[in-house]
């Protein structure tokens, strides 16, 4: 990983981001101004373990964007840094890389998590320390809009001020994959299986509200531990079911393996959301052929907007490959830059003492053309670009089927 080595070097000095001087050189090898400020964006995803293969592609776009903002110098006399660190995919190691976060004073936004679980353990620490957080790939609804949300507009409520996402919610996901799957794939009888997670739960329960109001039939119902790897008696119930498609609310370390004991067993379609897009459900699945999955944005590669991103991350020499939030994660690490350039340009080119706060309050006027296309945040902090798309395996690779904006 190419992590900011100019300003990550060991014994490399570190400074404020409330009127610090800075002589060295900036992260783009350039040299820095006599007064430059560096400012510290956090990150938190998965880089070790079963989701790593996403962690590593957010890890890496946020990087990216990072260096842009040095190299093109996006906000004059201040050098970004990104401080990454890895929860591991575990909500207590979150809320423990929340509290590193917080004590960093250098640290003006944090761009994370994956999980939705994980980002319940930071909301509040980062609300008590006005710290902006913005994630490229948390669904669950209730993050922004409230545990009552269900209830209509008029109980939606923003638990936390702090919290914004690039990513659309659950209640936009699971409402396309369940029109997908019954106007376009034309199943009406499903088999519903979630791993009791925060995401997969929430994912399968809007599922099964949309499908069922479209005439669909759920013909039973299950839940799964994301670590097992055996599902031989689920996949029993299953087959005997008589559902022409099962939809998991998970992710692909389970979700792979589900789907290949169930092909081994009954020939049809597994189906998930972007928990699931990975490259990593294909090859660890022997029987993907016909999978289905939903997944945030449009493929960057079909966007003109993406073209830079990609040259770039091609370019930049990234191992890992940027998976399916590379292009939104660059976006919400930039969200974080131009909030920073909207508080230095009202404070005479510096951040001031009280920057935390000021970058959180100049969140709301974020508004920019990104990676996945227009970029900014409604009262709630959701994205506005509800754009989702419906992906299916053939030939060994995801192919996109429809990607349409979503109301809900």
């Amino acid at each position: 990983m190419l992590i900011l080595t100019a300003v990550l070097t060991t014994g490399a000095l570190t400074l404020t981001a409330c009127g610090s001087r800075d002589d060295d050189k900036g992260s783009d090898g350039a040299s820095g101004s006599a007064e430059n400020q560096t400012v510290v964006i956090g990150l938190d995803a998965p880089l070790t373990g079963d989701l790593s293969a996403l962690g590593l592609g957010i890890k890496n776009s946020a990087d990216l964007a990072v260096k842009t903002a040095n190299k093109e110098k996006t906000v004059p006399g201040i050098t970004f840094e990104l401080q990454p660190l890895d929860d591991q995919a575990q909500p207590s190691v979150g809320g423990q890389n929340a509290q590193k976060f917080i004590g960093n004073k250098d640290l003006v936004g944090v761009v994370g998590p994956l999980n939705s679980s994980v980002a319940q353990s930071m909301q509040k620490p980062f609300e008590d320390a006005s710290l902006t957080q913005v994630s490229p790939a948390n669904t669950g609804t209730e993050l922004t809009q409230g545990d009552n949300w269900k209830d209509g507009d008029a109980a939606k409520k923003r638990p936390f001020k702090t919290y914004f996402r690039t990513a659309t919610t659950d209640a936009i996901q699971g409402a396309f994959a369940a029109n997908y799957l019954f106007k376009n794939a034309g199943i009406k009888d499903v088999y519903l299986i979630d791993d009791q997670k925060t995401y997969g739960a929430g994912l399968a329960a809007s599922f099964k509200t949309t499908f069922t109001g479209l005439g669909g039939k759920i013909v039973g119902s299950d839940h799964v531990n994301p670590d097992d790897r055996d599902f031989n008696s689920v996949v029993t119930k299953v087959k005997s079911s008589g559902a022409k498609a099962v939809y998991y609310g998970g992710e692909y370390p389970a979700g792979a393996p589900l789907s290949q004991q169930l092909k081994d067993s009954v020939q049809i379609p597994l189906m998930g959301g972007d928990g699931m897009y990975s490259a990593d459900f294909i090859s660890l699945n022997k029987k993907a052929q016909g999978d289905i999955a939903t997944s945030v944005g449009k493929p960057v590669e079909e966007l003109d907007s993406a073209k830079k991103f990609i040259a770039d991350y091609s370019a930049a020499g990234y191992k890992d490959a940027y998976e399916a939030y590379g292009g939104g994660t660059y976006d919400a690490t930039w969200s974080i830059i131009e909030a920073v350039k909207i508080v230095a340009a009202e404070n005479d080119g510096k951040l001031p003492d009280d920057s935390r706060e000021k970058v959180l309050a100049a969140m709301a006027k974020v508004q920019f053309d990104g990676v996945t296309g227009p970029v900014a945040f409604d009262q709630y902090g959701d994205t506005t670009n509800t754009m989702m798309t419906a992906y299916q395996v053939d030939g060994g690779k995801w192919v996109s089927k429809l990607s349409e904006a979503v109301t809900k």
